[in-house]
């Protein structure tokens, strides 16, 4: 093995896209709390609602905090994305928290499948995350430190299920909020724990990589894209939230009346 396969890369962060990527993970995950407030009122899953809040904690709050965590991660030299994979990637983490949303909710209150529904979701978001980094095209090859590794599982399985239990147990806005910003720091330990397991040695091989928009550009375009989706959603949540409190205020007042009459 040649001197330049055993010199390892020292990559560096851009701290910026850092930032970005964990406000867009607690505000993904405050709108999939509103948005599974819905599936709770309803005592149901309702499709609807559990479609938008896996699209808002698997889309919004866990693979595009990913990603964009991923475009932070400068390892001076260029660097492409297989389409497929980061594709396949965000299905997974979409389909992943919205099987472990619909596992919680047909039961809230069973342990154990809160922990089965954690354990599911938690894989998943690592397979999320382990098939992103496979969708790297560079002219480097990786490794991983196996400690570090099983590292960024155990937490995303713990972080997964904690999700699952303050997604189906808060109340009140103030206690979102917080739940929020601490499902934010969960998510990002487990993908720069991930990041820190991995091990970058420049290869022989030559790769062919397109022109392709910087990593500030490209990670400020799909944090922009992403909020823009989890304001409406959460536009939306709140609003049927609010009319359907209305509503039941209004029948409340309707068996009043009844009751008076009577």
């Amino acid at each position: 093995m040649n001197e330049m396969n055993m010199m390892h890369l020292e990559p560096t962060y851009n701290l910026f896209l850092v930032a970005l990527s964990y406000c867009v993970s607690v505000f993904g995950s405050y709108t999939s709390l509103q948005l599974i407030e819905g599936i709770r009122s309803q005592g149901k899953s309702n499709v609807m609602w559990l479609i938008g809040a896996a699209l808002a904690l698997g889309g919004g709050a866990i693979w595009t905090m990913h990603f964009i965590g991923m475009l932070a991660y400068d390892m001076g030299m260029p660097v492409g994305y297989d389409p497929l994979i980061t594709f396949a990637s965000l299905i997974i983490a979409i389909i992943v928290v919205g099987v472990g949303i619909a596992l919680v909710s047909a039961k809230s209150e069973s342990t154990p499948r809160l922990i089965i529904a954690g354990i599911i979701t938690g894989l998943g978001v690592a397979s999320m995350h382990y098939s992103g980094m496979e969708a790297m095209v560079m002219a480097a090859d990786h490794s991983y430190d196996t400690g570090l590794l099983v590292l960024s599982v155990v937490i995303a399985i713990v972080a997964a299920t904690a999700a699952l239990w303050l997604a189906f147990n808060l109340t009140g806005n103030l206690h979102k909020l917080g739940a929020s910003f601490i499902m934010g720091i969960a998510v990002c330990g487990m993908h720069y724990t991930g990041m820190a397991a991995m091990s970058m040695t420049p290869s022989a091989h030559t790769v062919h990589i397109e022109a392709s928009m910087e990593p500030m550009t490209m990670g400020l375009m799909i944090f922009g894209f992403s909020m823009l989706l989890l304001v409406l959603s959460l536009i939306v949540a709140l609003s049927q939230l609010t009319q359907r409190m209305y509503e039941d205020m209004e029948s409340l007042d309707d068996d009043d009346d009844l009751a008076i009459q009577q």
